[in-house]
């Protein structure tokens, strides 16, 4: 389990879950259940790291809940 933060929410138009996470520009997930958008997406943040190791890009420390001004 990654230590990213995730914000899941209904998504009417597309009648499922979207997880996201903030910190990783780009990475989205779904699911039927909010259960299945949180595994969707925590298998999408390893990918993510995964491309961004081959690509030689940064990959930002997990700096865990966002605050919001």
């Amino acid at each position: 389990m990654s230590k990213y933060e995730i914000i899941i929410y209904w998504n009417e138009e597309d009648q499922s879950f979207i997880a996201e996470v903030p910190e990783l520009p780009g990475c989205v997930a779904d699911g039927a259940t909010y259960k299945e958008a949180l595994t969707n997406v925590e298998v999408i943040i390893q990918e993510w790291i995964v491309t961004a190791k081959e690509l030689g890009r940064p990959i930002p420390q997990p700096k865990g809940r966002l605050v919001f001004s």
